[in-house]
């Protein structure tokens, strides 16, 4: 008899709430404990700069300003999605508040400069700087963080900190010739000639990725502080994308001079997908009707290519492609989490199913291939027959728990 009720109880969950369990499940019992449990420096402070793919820890690894900000980030969305703690306990939300002013507490004493403004790229795993270059991606990256951990805390300090970092920002980097925004500068806010995120990209003034991100803080800044000038900042950046990042076949150009002249580059699937829900959601919080309904027909339409073009049967999203055919088919865990909210934004905005049947797919890959059943968290990559990639880091300066950890709670907030 208790069988019986069992199977009609699983069989009375639609795929939308199954998925949505699975995926706060994965978060709440293997993502976030692992970067509490596991990535916690109880002796220097903050938090490990590193683990490598095999998850051997290096304690003296140099700490990041990326990983550190979408910690923070990722422990304070926790906060603010699961408050009041109605679906974990109570003890687990003030975990998770540690944990946000732990990565807060450190990204302030030891990243921020105090002299000029700004963050830092990298310092020691003492918190000493070693990279005090101002790279406008780090920049945003902070006040994408800082926006939410003031949601969750309301303390002026916090939101007074975004909006100086905002107004940095519109001092240094936006091309008042040109518009848009410029890469990188030192520590005085000085231009400089190695403009790179990393070797892997190039080294041009202005990028795809750097405008993405700025976009991303900037949309949740207006969550918190509805300032006109940011207002139309935001708007401005949608045009930005509109006029000159997105192509005719609805892939994002990924590297420009200052004049916007397009450098030669590969498609990345993943930031497609990516740039498809973050655009729309963009505009839905400026409450524009008109440009939300224009991104809503682009946002379709990238979300479309990015499954026609990367998606690979078994519901991975592949890496990279050139002039619409994959180059690259290895599966990164991060276009594989972004692929699930572009499919499920494109589900909720078309009424379309087959976006939600490639979200599910997707997830039964990650499920099968990804998540790290044995050591926690998700591996880097994998190949495209599902063999583990680990010559990349299973945590580090790029791998943190914003994408897969954004993913499972977006799925909260819209199943």
């Amino acid at each position: 008899m208790d069988d019986t009720k069992s199977e009609m109880s699983s069989s009375a969950i639609s795929p939308q709430i199954q998925l949505r369990d699975e995926m706060i499940r994965d978060l709440t019992h293997n993502i976030l404990p692992y970067w509490m449990n596991k990535m916690a420096d109880e002796n220097q402070g903050g938090f490990y700069g590193r683990r490598d793919g095999f998850d051997v820890l290096d304690a003296k690894a140099d700490k990041g300003i990326i990983l550190n900000t979408r910690i923070l980030w990722t422990f304070s969305h926790a906060v603010n999605t699961f408050s009041p703690a109605q679906h974990i306990e109570q003890s687990t939300l003030e975990a998770y508040r540690k944990t946000a002013d732990r990565a807060y507490e450190f990204i302030v004493h030891h990243f921020l400069d105090q002299e000029n403004g700004g963050v830092y790229w990298m310092v020691s795993y003492e918190g000493k700087p070693v990279n005090t270059r101002k790279q406008i991606y780090a920049q945003a990256f902070c006040i994408y963080a800082l926006s939410e951990f003031y949601l969750a805390t309301r303390k002026k300090e916090v939101l007074d900190l975004a909006i100086a970092l905002f107004q940095l920002i519109e001092k240094y980097s936006f091309d008042r010739v040109d518009n848009g925004y410029l890469e990188a500068f030192d520590r005085n806010w000085n231009v400089i000639e190695d403009l790179r995120l990393s070797d892997k990209d190039a080294n041009e003034k202005k990028t795809m990725n750097t405008h993405l991100h700025v976009l991303e803080a900037y949309t949740n800044l207006f969550r918190c502080w509805k300032d006109e000038t940011l207002r139309r900042k935001l708007h401005n950046l949608i045009l930005v994308f509109r006029d000159r990042i997105i192509d005719n076949e609805f892939h994002f150009q990924l590297f420009f001079d200052e004049h916007w002249n397009v450098k030669p580059h590969v498609i990345s699937y993943g930031h497609d997908i990516e740039g498809s829900w973050l655009l729309y959601e963009a505009a839905e919080v400026l409450g524009e009707k008109v440009l939300m309904d224009e991104i809503k027909v682009i946002s379709l339409a990238m979300v479309d290519t990015a499954i026609r073009e990367g998606m690979d049967s078994d519901g991975g999203l592949m890496y990279e492609g050139i002039n619409g055919k994959v180059c690259n088919s290895d599966k990164h865990w991060w276009p594989q989490a972004e692929a699930i909210i572009g499919c499920i934004s494109a589900w909720q905005l078309s009424g379309d199913t087959r976006y939600f049947e490639a979200a599910q797919k997707t997830w039964r890959f990650i499920q099968q291939k990804l998540i790290d059943h044995e050591q926690g968290e998700w591996h880097w990559r994998v190949s495209q027959d599902g063999t583990i990639c680990r010559d990349e880091d299973k945590a580090g300066p790029w791998k943190c728990p914003y994408h897969n950890g954004r993913t499972a709670m977006e799925m909260f907030r819209r199943l």
